[in-house]
């Protein structure tokens, strides 16, 4: 009965062994698993930014760093902002950047600037470097205008008087956060001022009065309101340089005057031309009429002989003619010059 016993026994004993070593197995990959969480969890937990280790397995199954998140909710926590890690997740997820949108609200709440997270990832969602744009808010940014990209040093404008003068300007600027999303970007500005400085310097009656007062070109471009509809609100426009360039209005009166010349003279050659054509056709209505001559005295001894042979005329009388067209053959060569 004893063995009975002992035999019956042995089974059970074996599956509480394998059972054990299942058992044992599982909790050792489960605490692997944990094990890489535990060292976040217990970073989070003592900072007071505390995230369950359910929360980080799960992220790492919805293919979300736990690091990345865990890290920028302590850095945000320790500046005294409080941001849930499914925003976290959710901004992640989305395409955006978490650590530059964190440091931008961290930036932001330290120089009292309104940056809340709708408005901060939907800056950053849209593209624009939230981080530089509160940076550029706090510390204004200097825009050279023209800019280098442009390829030009300076802007060109023409006075009243036909003096060109050459401008540089120095836009001071900071970012409006409030209108970030949607305004016009850095271009614009450069474009509104330069547009600002040649009106200005084109309205001046006369070159010396802008080389006299510069700061009336900053002041008026300034007085456009130039920043409405950009992301930047301008503090400053100054006027780094003015320089003479050339006389534009003398360039344009000697181009104007050799155009008339060129215009006269073409005028002149259509008359001489249109003449010659009106002297040639003298020439040949001449001619033309000299032949009638010639034709008309040809009819001449016809008519003298048929009033011979009709007896309408004598002989004398045709000498009588003849004595008269010599005298006045006679006369005409006397009436010429140098006869």
């Amino acid at each position: 009965m004893n063995t009975t016993l002992l035999l019956g026994a042995e089974p059970l004993a074996v599956l509480g062994i394998v059972g054990l070593c299942v058992v044992a197995i599982i909790g050792l990959i489960l605490l692997i698993m944990i094990s890489q969480y535990l060292q976040l969890w217990l970073q989070a937990f003592l900072s007071g930014a505390r995230v369950s280790l359910l929360d980080l397995i799960m992220m790492r199954l919805r293919k979300v760093p736990p690091a990345v998140i865990v890290l920028n909710r302590i850095t945000a926590k320790k500046a005294g902002l409080e941001v849930p890690t499914n925003l976290l997740e959710a901004h992640f997820m989305a395409g955006g950047r978490i650590d530059r949108v964190i440091r931008a609200m961290i930036a932001a709440d330290k120089a009292q600037i309104d940056l809340g997270w709708d408005r901060a990832t939907g800056i950053d969602l849209a593209g624009r470097d939230i981080l530089d744009a509160v940076k550029t808010s706090v510390d204004p940014k200097v825009i050279d205008c023209p800019s280098v990209q442009s390829g030009k040093s300076t802007i060109d404008a023409v006075a009243k008087d036909g003096i060109q003068l050459k401008a540089k300007a120095r836009v001071t600027v900071r970012t409006a956060i409030s209108r970030l999303v949607g305004g016009a970007t850095e271009e614009t500005i450069i474009a509104r001022v330069g547009e600002g400085i040649i009106s200005t310097i084109g309205s001046a009656s006369s070159h010396k009065e802008v080389l006299e007062n510069p700061d009336r070109i900053s002041k008026t471009v300034l007085a456009k309101g130039l920043d409405s509809g950009t992301a930047f609100e301008i503090l400053s426009i100054d006027i780094a340089d003015v320089d003479v360039g050339d006389n534009i209005g003398a360039q344009l009166q000697q181009a104007q005057a050799e155009a008339d010349t060129k215009r006269f003279q073409a005028q002149a050659e259509q008359r001489r031309a249109l003449a010659v054509a009106q002297e040639a056709e003298y020439q040949a209505e001449a001619q033309k009429n000299r032949a009638l001559v010639v034709l008309a005295e040809a009819e001449v001894p016809k008519a003298i002989a048929g009033a011979l042979r009709e007896g309408r005329m004598g002989v004398m009388d045709m000498y009588r003619m003849q004595n008269m067209q010599a005298d006045t053959d006679m006369r005409k060569s006397l009436g010429k010059p140098g006869a």
